[in-house]
């Protein structure tokens, strides 16, 4: 099988400009983009150029999948909105960096070896930004969930000591992006569930998203607002409303406080054995499910044969039809029949019945070893 790459980038707070669509088309000629993406898959060759590169000059998200079992997720972030102490505990030497440039902080989500042949097989990467990229409003609102979820992915690969970071609150409740986020670097459900031991529900906002909007509101200074207004004036919608967005997530992540620094943190060997606890709560579930299931199908398979049993005449008459025709798959068709047909027999009658009228039925099919046969390894019939 050939190699398989697959590279899309997305620009969330501005759209490039012609000119740097210009310099993106003169890396890629075969390359999707538009003023908000760049799209292109490989089977032969790489892109050539440097994806960290492309995440300080041009874009805000990268999703990146290949088909030797690896995929990263990058988000870039304005600088101003976090400090180093707020992302450096969730980094981890194989799942989660934090690198930066002069203006923001640029993210990188990584799954390096997974074992899901088969997913990477047929995973062509393309649905991914779609359902990732929300996870930068997220981030921008104060949800470090996804920072967690990143430092949980590699918490298998740590010294037993190693200490968690500050648990988010709502880490029972991920949301789409969140969940998806666990899927792209396939974190263990179990070490998830044993994670989310940890976490507290956040205290409510209060009030619907209008009034929090009004909330919001109240806070801005009038110089503030007549920047905004000044640039829409000018033509620059598209600032306005990014300098708007910002002052709203920004105001938002205050209203949700990280958890406090003295609650307690876990070492990771306490997370495994919280997560074996899980599995086996896990199987435990999934086994009660899985017998519900099959008394639900053993129900459902006794009515319809119940109700076969009221027009059995009919079945025979069938299973006759199918044998005199003389053909192999009359004969499947006949042996499928009969076998019903005893299922309901001894189910609402009894095994004697049906071989009493199994024998009547034969009486014209004697000679059709065919149908003996199948009858016999079916073991209706042993001759």
């Amino acid at each position: 099988m050939s190699e398989y790459q697959y590279y899309e980038f997305a620009a969330i707070d501005r759209p490039l400009t012609r000119t740097e669509m210009a310099e993106l088309r003169a890396v890629s000629t075969r390359a999707v983009i538009t003023p908000t993406r760049f799209t292109n898959h490989y089977e032969w060759g790489d892109l050539k150029a440097n994806p960290d590169d492309w995440m300080r000059r041009y874009f805000d998200a990268f999703v990146y999948l290949a088909n030797w079992c690896t995929c990263q997720l990058s988000l870039r972030l304005p600088k101003a909105d976090f400090c180093k102490a707020e992302l450096q505990p969730f980094a981890s030497r194989s799942t989660l960096s934090v690198n930066s440039s002069s203006t923001h902080w640029i993210l990188h989500w990584t799954l390096d070896e997974s074992e899901d042949d088969d997913r990477f097989a047929t995973d062509d990467g393309s649905g991914w930004m779609r359902r990732l990229a929300p996870l930068r409003d997220e981030l921008l609102r104060g949800d470090l969930r996804s920072l967690y979820l990143g430092w949980l992915a590699g918490a298998n690969s740590l010294d037993d000591d190693a200490l968690e970071p500050e648990v988010p609150p709502d880490l029972a409740e991920l949301s789409s992006a969140q969940q998806a986020l666990a899927e792209f670097l396939e974190i263990d459900p179990d070490l998830l569930e044993a994670a989310r031991v940890g976490s507290t529900a956040s205290p409510p906002l209060g009030g619907d998203e209008a009034q929090r909007m009004a909330a919001w509101l109240d806070t801005w200074q009038a110089p503030n607002m007549k920047d905004v207004l000044k640039r829409i004036a000018l033509g620059q919608g598209q600032e306005a409303e990014r300098q708007v967005k910002s002052h709203y997530a920004a105001w938002l992540k205050a209203q949700c406080p990280i958890s406090s620094p003295d609650s307690p943190r876990r070492c990771v060997a306490e997370l495994r054995e919280l997560a074996r606890s899980a599995a086996t709560v896990r199987r435990e579930r999934e086994a009660r499910a899985r017998e519900a299931r099959e008394a639900e199908q053993r129900r459902q398979h006794e009515t319809y044969l119940r109700s076969l049993m009221r027009r059995c005449d009919q079945y025979w008459k069938q299973a006759d039809s199918e044998a005199t025709r003389g053909v192999a798959s009359g004969y499947e068709r006949a042996a499928h029949l009969l076998s019903t047909l005893a299922e309901g027999y001894a189910l609402v009658s009894s095994r004697k019945a049906f071989d009493r009228e199994l024998r009547r039925f034969l009486v014209p099919h004697a000679r059709r070893a065919a149908l003996l046969r199948r009858l016999t390894d079916a073991g209706l019939w042993s001759g």
